[in-house]
């Protein structure tokens, strides 16, 4: 029934962004200062020309970065003497680092409908696919992709943008939240990019206290509520330590709005919202116990107390535990969640189960078997033996289905839905 399409997202190592190089001692960072303003201007002329030979290719915006950082060492300057642009930009290039953000994993993908199906043909839909981009220290962000799914299931991807670029302003949002602790209000932010930034080289990144050591699997889904669409990513922040679940908000893709999620439910990993509210309320599937599926019902996206045990693991490829994959979809038979579940040595794989449209807290029906399974060359990887997804979406009766193999690289494949379904053991 499945059908794996000859798409791979693989890591690029040469995609990287211009980070500021942070030295903790300031009596170092004066020494490196006083030796650049003690070069003569032939000599700054000369490596700064270097410097441009070297990463202009790499950064879209160099120059403007290059003074950024300038601007940050400006308090380890003391001379009075005028400094000349290209000497401002090579103390900014000392500085500067690189960090390349997918040198180790493109994995655990989710698919959302662009905001924009403008110029298409008729049947088609423009996506786009969120990935979890995981570089040195295991440090995620999150990268996207655009593609166009055609009439009859086809996928054709946009070729990918060889910069990163991060946001061009960042806004916190200390006043909001007095009660809780500085590391969780201090992670409630917003971003902008830059317009003239292509979709696949805007990269979220890290800049939040919780989320110092990642965004890990960010599951999006097209919200709809009355006429009002909003993208929402669940996704988890890790700081080193501990995790937390927060949300990221977007209606274009540009700009972002970053959230704390709190509440005695909001435990472990793996909240995927409903695309809709049901009964007057906002729906989520979780998995509050590492082990089990539950359904949490709330009044505020924001905070979540009540969960019911949704379906514990019932057969041998998922006694370790089960989660899902993603935003449930709707259909006339019901809420398709697809799901992921551990086996034996650890083994992932993907399935499905079918909840009830108007009580989306009962099992309807479920996949008496796998639909996906790492096959020889899937099981390979950093985490080996394991398949998993973030999101899928339906377009004209074909279940679209990115997942990633092995925690390492990621795929796509596609399915009838009527054959899924009717595949599906009733309860």
């Amino acid at each position: 029934m499945l059908n794996r399409l000859p798409i791979l997202f693989q890591s690029n190592p040469k995609k990287v962004v211009l980070q500021y190089f942070t030295i903790y001692e300031k009596s170092r960072i004066q020494r490196i200062v006083q030796r650049i303003l003690a070069l003569d201007e032939d000599e700054v002329n000369r490596l700064f020309a270097d410097v441009i030979t070297l990463f202009a290719g790499r950064h879209k915006r160099l120059d403007e970065a290059l003074l950024l950082n300038y601007q940050n060492s400006l308090a380890y300057i003391t001379s009075t003497t005028p400094v000349s642009e290209n000497r401002k930009k090579l103390i900014g290039a000392y500085f500067s680092k690189e960090y390349s953000i997918q040198s180790a994993a493109l994995f655990n993908p989710s698919i959302v409908p662009h905001p924009d199906q403008s110029n298409i043909a008729v049947g088609s839909l423009r996506v786009i696919i969120s990935l979890r981009a995981t570089g040195e220290g295991h440090i995620s962000s999150v990268v996207f992709r655009e593609g166009l799914i055609g009439y009859d299931g086809s996928v054709v991807m946009e070729p990918d943008s060889p910069f990163a670029t991060l946001s061009k302003s960042r806004t916190l949002l200390y006043a909001q939240r007095t009660d809780l602790p500085i590391e969780v209000v201090e992670s409630n932010y917003d971003i902008t990019f830059s317009p003239d930034d292509l979709l696949s080289e805007r990269i979220i990144f890290p800049s939040g206290p919780t989320e110092g050591n990642g965004i890990e699997d960010a599951r999006f889904v097209r919200f709809l509520d009355k006429d009002l669409v909003t993208y929402y990513g669940t996704y988890t922040a890790y700081d080193g330590y501990r995790i937390y679940s927060q949300l990221i908000e977007t209606d274009d893709f540009l700009h972002f709005k970053v959230r704390t999620m709190n509440g005695s439910m909001v435990k472990d990993k793996g909240m995927a919202l409903f695309p809709r509210k049901i009964n007057g309320q906002f729906v989520m599937i979780s998995r509050l116990d590492g082990e089990n599926l539950y359904i949490m019902r709330s009044e505020d996206i924001y905070t979540w107390n009540s969960a019911e045990l949704l379906r514990t693991p019932e057969m041998p490829w998922e006694f370790v535990q089960i989660g899902n994959c993603g935003s449930p979809i709707e259909t006339d038979e019901g809420w398709l969640l697809i799901t992921h579940a551990v086996g034996a040595f650890r083994r992932y794989v993907i399935s499905a189960i079918l909840l009830d449209r108007e009580n989306p807290g009962k099992v309807i029906a479920y996949l008496p078997h796998p639909l996906i399974e790492p096959n020889n060359f899937e099981r390979e990887g950093y985490v080996p033996n394991a398949v998993y997804s973030c999101g899928a979406l339906v377009h004209n009766g074909t279940l679209i289905l990115p997942y990633a193999k092995s925690d390492s690289i990621s795929g796509i494949a596609t399915i009838a839905l009527q054959s899924l379904l009717s595949a599906m053991k009733k309860l």
